[in-house]
């Protein structure tokens, strides 16, 4: 009988797994030292915080979501619990929120309704067919979601099972059992695993929970929703090749596993991070044909780039990709 490999793409998602379980690692350590540490190093401690969480939820679980990777289910779930704890929620509820819902509908522009249906849209809360401004975007959307952290706590009432109330996840679950049961199984564990680790945390140092953390959850938030908004603004979200924005710059993709290669994770959301550059040279016609963003600068500082062009105003197509 032939032997499952462990891997279920390659070994090198090895990195990826040894960052989760350094980043718990490093959390722990941070709050232990806490009472301890000069000024200088608490503040270098809050900045720390803040990037690895930034970069697990951008990178690290972003991937996990879309391609688990392991062979065995028993092992993804661990993972999910696992990287819940280091972002601070749960990684099942991002599958279903960002996997079903942002990639179904590509950051989309308001519908005669006045809404959007990606929920995380940049359009959601803009008006006249603009993106919202930046700093509201990425401001509100980091208190809503800590506001959504603070509620999951109180569900340690119900040992945080996915309440009724809560038809935005019970409709992106899988209508399909026993998919169904698993789905909600692990948002209820990857739940008690976040807060569980805030328990940990808070035992260990209130002040640095109260502090530190909490703030640089916040930040790392804020951070989160920066990039989701310049990986989208300017782009056109009635074309399927030019809904996005992509970054070819080969150090960022390095060291953040293509990352970059938004527009191409578009089209092919399914594609391991490996295959990305692969997907580009397989839609490299249909991307050169269309009028498209590709920026000079990683999206987190999108602000950079001052002369992006703006696709989703009617008659900005001029062209080729920039």
């Amino acid at each position: 009988m032939p032997r499952t490999p462990l891997w279920k793409h390659t070994p090198r998602d090895v990195l990826l797994l040894a960052y989760s379980v350094a980043q718990f690692a490093v959390t722990v350590w941070l709050a232990t030292a806490w009472e301890n540490a000069h000024p200088a190093a608490r503040a270098g401690g809050f900045v720390l915080l803040t990037v690895v969480t930034a970069y697990n939820i951008i990178v690290v679980s972003h991937l996990f979501t879309h391609v688990p990777w392991f062979s065995s289910p028993r092992l993804n779930a661990l993972v999910s619990v696992l990287n819940s704890a280091n972002i601070g929620q749960s990684v099942q509820a991002y599958h279903l929120t960002h996997v079903r819902n942002h990639h179904r509908f590509n950051n989309d522009a308001q519908g005669p309704d006045g809404t959007t249906r990606d929920t995380s849209s940049t359009y959601r809360d803009g008006a006249d067919g603009e993106h919202a401004p930046l700093l509201s975007y990425a401001l509100r959307g980091a208190l809503d979601s800590l506001a959504d952290r603070g509620r999951e706590t109180l569900c340690t009432l119900r040992l945080w099972r996915v309440g009724e109330r809560e038809t935005g996840l019970l409709a992106l679950a899988s209508r399909r059992e026993p998919r169904r049961t698993r789905e909600l199984r692990q948002i209820r564990a990857d739940r008690a695993a976040h807060c569980l680790s805030l328990a940990l945390f808070a035992t260990i140092s209130w002040q640095w929970t109260l502090l530190c953390y909490l703030p640089a959850f916040f930040a790392a938030l804020t951070m989160v929703n920066v990039q989701n908004y310049y990986r989208h603004y300017g782009a056109d979200p009635t074309d399927r090749t030019a809904d996005s924005v992509s970054h070819y710059g080969r150090l960022y993709n390095l060291i953040a596993f293509n990352d970059g290669y938004h527009q191409e994770h578009h089209l092919s959301p399914g594609s391991h991070w490996s295959r990305l550059p692969s997907v580009r040279e397989r839609h490299r016609a249909a991307l050169d044909a269309r009028s498209r963003i590709v920026s000079p600068v990683p999206a987190m500082l999108g602000f950079l780039h001052r002369r992006r062009p703006l696709l989703h105003r009617p008659g900005a197509h001029t062209g080729g990709t920039p």
